[in-house]
């Protein structure tokens, strides 16, 4: 089930942060959760879970609190969360998560990063039934062997628990989010690499080495659109 997920987390972040583009895509998320709710992420538990993520990309406080008193004041902005699936080259399968206020725009972006970069856009469906939500939380300083005690004494059936690069993995129901985070922190574990709700493939496939090149530039020109939040794939190979 494993992804190298500090592998992914880190490009990510490494190519983000030069343009801030990734604190920009928290506070947008973190004012859509705060809208949802309460601006409160103790009584607003999809705050909390986007905190905690934004706590893991490192972003700074003054993005964050930007965002919840925007949430807290006079904002009136309306997003609308849509789902684009599609496909890449030799049929790899994509998932693009997107927070939108025009939703002409959205599907015009994406549809057109589909499309020059060797991709095709799906129907509603055609993609996702092949990915299960899942929450992912990922830590140093814990043995395998220690976290999967501790989630035994919490009486937390997880899905699976692994360990890469001396990382400790844990995979769970998504709906588990909140009962692991909180067996983990009673014991001691108030550092994440990986603490989100994320979408895995049920299978993995490989690509040809010489499509590669252009499969990371329609995942790039996905990651790029300002709407888009998070996108997923099927492929697997070395993304150090």
């Amino acid at each position: 089930m494993g992804r190298k997920w500090n592998n992914i987390k880190e490009k990510k972040a490494s190519k983000d942060a030069n343009t801030s583009r990734i604190y920009a895509k928290f506070g947008v998320e973190i004012y859509v959760a705060a809208k949802k709710g309460e601006p409160d992420p103790e009584s607003n538990r999809a705050l909390k879970v986007v905190l905690e993520r934004a706590k893991t990309y490192n972003v700074p406080k003054a993005i964050i609190d930007r965002a919840l008193d925007k949430a807290k004041g006079s904002g009136e902005e309306t997003y609308t969360e849509l789902r684009y699936e599609g496909f890449g080259p030799n049929g790899a399968m994509v998932i693009v998560d997107t927070l939108t206020n025009n939703v002409n725009r959205t599907a015009s972006d994406v549809r057109s990063a589909f499309n020059k970069n060797g991709g095709n856009m799906g129907v509603s469906g055609s993609v996702a039934y092949m990915f299960d939500s899942t929450a992912v939380f990922g830590m140093t300083g814990k043995s395998l062997d220690e976290v999967f005690e501790l989630m035994m004494e919490a009486d937390i059936e997880v899905r699976d628990i692994v360990e890469e690069d001396d990382v400790v993995i844990i995979y769970a129901e998504p709906d588990q989010y909140h009962e692991v985070q909180e067996a983990l922190k009673q014991a001691g574990v108030t550092e994440f690499t990986v603490a989100e709700l994320s979408m895995l493939p049920q299978t993995y496939v490989s690509l040809p080495e010489d499509s590669i090149p252009q499969f990371e530039k329609l995942i790039d020109a996905l990651e790029d659109l300002e709407d888009v939040q998070q996108v997923y794939h099927n492929v697997e190979y070395d993304e150090e």
